[in-house]
């Protein structure tokens, strides 16, 4: 039996996402009465090397188990890698996969963090950068039947008791039953909680090991999605997600796609270890610079608006640098406020991993959720487009003036460096895969009205000093 070289690359795209039908969203309401907080720093492990945590993000053994290797290493392994410039087993696969030794010896393939965490930004492969320019983020395409193939390829060229098939069996069973439950309406956002959520839906809570029963069931009616936060926020943050339910240790916060694929805890805790390294790598990245020149003229007066009306939330920059770490609340905020509330009224993921291996053992981490968003660091922010928590806004010129954005509009391929954010096209509707729909819930472009208040010469004078951030 023999599969085309786009049937396996097909099934890569979706190694850490899949499929589902997108329906509407239950209703949620929220607490009006909470008020947005500062949330407090937690100790972080600082022992570790950060060239060796490059190495194992791009090497690494973290999702446990994969695919046997011998059996695609010919139709993926074509090209040499000439972003990453990888040697030994590594050195002809693309960016977003990584060939490993699994624990019983046998060579497997699998994503690696890259997969959504690595994109291209004027021709330039940017580590850290959110996924949207790569060949492995689209995940509005329903690729459970391609699993499926692949699963029976593995039983058909492997006997059952073999190494082979041991070192795919975790990775084969979990993806088998998550991939039931993700796709996303539209190209251009990231199902990353979901998945998490699939992954661990039959996971013990205390040795991580698969088991029969479900810890909860998941309602398929939708699909929730993000926008990709860069890395260089994360040595600013006190909190991780867009919601900031990410508390304490985040070694094991930035290591949930080995649900995806380890045995049990034993194998977790080694990789906690190694995201000691890690975490220290992921502290060294730098926002990339703004690479044309800025208007020098009006850079002072953005700056002044921007102290006066901004920096409240976001933080202050240049010499004496200061990130309040907000939580600002959905009733002031006013953004889609489905993302936050899926998970503070539906506790199912915070739950199992508060009372889990993660939230039980040293070092200490926990979630949180809680009705509203992280106002986030704004180092780079020239380069993170599109923004707010659902990336759907476009440019920074519409996130400060609320009536300029598009309700349904197509992503071009090329930055637009007045308006600062992507190209895009409006269309009359949504329903097309590639247009990005802001009247479906959970997908809306409302909120962050502070901008209005601007002129239009101010808003100009705001976005040429962000673009120097």
């Amino acid at each position: 039996m023999i599969m085309k070289k786009s049937l396996f690359f097909t099934f890569f795209l979706v190694l850490f996402f899949a499929c589902n039908t997108y329906r509407s969203l239950p209703d949620l309401v929220y607490n009006n009465e909470w008020e947005t907080i500062k949330i407090a720093a937690t100790p972080q492990i600082k022992t570790g090397n950060a060239e060796a945590g490059w190495d194992y993000l791009i090497n690494g053994n973290y999702i446990g188990s994969g695919v046997p290797f011998d059996l695609v290493k010919k139709k993926i392994a074509t090209k040499k890698d000439t972003i990453l410039n990888r040697k030994g087993i590594n050195e002809n696969m693309p960016f977003g996969l990584t060939a490993f030794q699994h624990a019983n010896g046998t060579e497997v393939m699998s994503g690696n963090c890259l997969t959504c965490h690595g994109g291209f930004l004027n021709g330039e492969f940017i580590a850290g950068l959110g996924g949207f320019g790569n060949e492995f983020n689209d995940f509005s395409k329903n690729n459970a039947t391609t699993f499926k193939a692949l699963n029976t390829l593995v039983k058909l060229k492997y006997k059952q008791d073999s190494k082979e098939r041991e070192a795919y069996e975790v990775f084969g069973k979990i993806n088998k039953e998550a991939l039931s439950y993700i796709v996303t309406p539209f190209d251009g956002v990231n199902p990353a909680f979901r998945l998490e959520e699939a992954y661990i839906m039959k996971r013990n809570r205390e040795d991580l090991t698969l088991q029969e029963d479900s810890n909860y069931k998941l309602d398929k009616r939708y699909t929730l999605a993000s926008d990709i936060p860069p890395w260089w926020h994360l040595k600013k943050k006190n909190a991780l997600y867009y919601n900031g339910m990410g508390r304490g240790d985040f070694t094991k916060l930035l290591m949930q796609a080995s649900t995806q694929g380890i045995k049990d805890s034993t194998e977790a805790r080694a990789i906690q270890q190694n995201f000691i390294d890690v975490l220290a790598y992921l502290e060294t990245i730098e926002a990339p610079k703004y690479p044309k020149a800025v208007n020098e003229n009006i850079i002072w007066k953005g700056e002044k608006l921007f102290n006066k009306k901004c920096s409240n939330c976001h933080g202050t920059y240049g010499e004496i640098e200061a990130y309040p770490n907000k939580l600002v609340a959905l009733e002031e905020i006013k953004t889609d406020p489905y993302y936050a509330l899926n998970f503070s009224a539906k506790m199912h993921l915070a739950d199992w991993y508060n009372e889990s291996w993660y939230g039980q053992s040293a070092p200490k981490s926990w979630v949180q959720p809680m009705d509203g968003y992280i106002a986030p660091p704004l180092d780079g922010v020239w380069a993170t487009a599109p923004y707010f928590h659902n990336a759907s806004v476009p440019d920074l010129e519409s996130v400060l003036n609320s009536e300029s954005r598009p309700t349904y509009w197509k992503r071009g391929k090329e930055l637009d460096y007045k308006k600062m954010g992507w190209q895009y096209q409006k269309v009359k509707k949504g329903g097309n895969k590639k247009t990005y729909d802001t009247t479906l819930p959970g997908y809306s472009n409302e909120g962050h009205y502070f901008g209005d208040e601007f002129t239009q010469e101010e808003r100009m004078a705001v976005i040429e000093y962000l673009k120097t951030l």
